[in-house]
């Protein structure tokens, strides 16, 4: 049995610890058992720690590797427990349906879109050609103030492509009975909506032995990430 410790044994052994967090609707102490199955003693305070130094290290190595976002962004907002209170996630994803971001806010107004919008251009450092949203007021505030040259379509129905993209939120939420704080859901979301996509190709769309093919190109992506973003740093 391997006992996990500090230095390189760390390293290693936190790469199958994240994953299974951020892959899995699973606690901690679930992480613990599943790793103590495999030989692998490590307590549960230790998987969150894991979790919270690598996880959006790991998030922001698999978004580097992705394709230039989209042209047609879809964004939606959806309520979220935080602490017992009633919060809002925006989302934006594109055709797609890769994640752009995510944000945890108190409010759904002009300013909560405004600063979205702005995020948004900040991380992908472009301006989509369409924006596709639900008809609240205020994306099309925001809209205007931010991206004028993007075509905004708003529309009563449905945001079938971002509302998708709420379900394995939802399912974690409901998991960990909802967030601490909005911070804490924040840092969750933020690294989740950047590593468990990488693991959901549209299996729907894939034959069996197409689908293993894909997840064999994904594994060894994400063995090239998590070696990158472990390997310490020298003065």
């Amino acid at each position: 049995m391997v006992v996990a410790g500090g230095g390189r044994w760390s390293l290693r052994l936190s790469k199958p610890g994240v994953w299974l967090y951020f892959r899995f609707p699973l606690s901690f102490r679930e992480v613990e058992e599943l790793m103590l199955q495999r030989g692998i003693s490590v307590s549960y305070e230790t998987v969150r720690r894991w979790c919270l130094k690598f996880g959006q290290a790991y998030a922001d190595g698999l978004r580097r590797r992705r394709p230039r976002p989209g042209d047609k962004w879809h964004l939606d907002e959806a309520f979220i427990k935080v602490n017992g209170e009633l919060k809002y996630l925006w989302r934006a994803i594109d055709q797609n349906g890769n994640v752009l971001d995510i944000l945890v806010r108190n409010r759904r107004d002009k300013a909560a879109a405004r600063r979205f919008f702005r995020r948004l251009i900040k991380k992908t450092r472009t301006v989509p050609r369409v924006v596709v949203t639900d008809t609240l007021r205020s994306y099309s505030a925001a809209h205007r103030e931010v991206m004028p040259s993007a075509e905004h379509r708003s529309h009563k129905g449905p945001n079938n492509r971002a509302e998708n993209s709420h379900q394995p939120t939802r399912q974690r939420e409901r998991a960990m009975k909802g967030f601490r704080s909005v911070g804490e859901a924040q840092r969750f979301l933020s690294a989740f909506s950047g590593i468990s996509p990488h693991f959901r190709p549209h299996r729907h769309l894939m034959t069996a032995s197409d689908h293993r093919a894909e997840m064999t190109v994904r594994f060894a992506i994400w063995d090239q990430i998590t070696q990158a973003a472990s390997r310490p740093t020298t003065a």
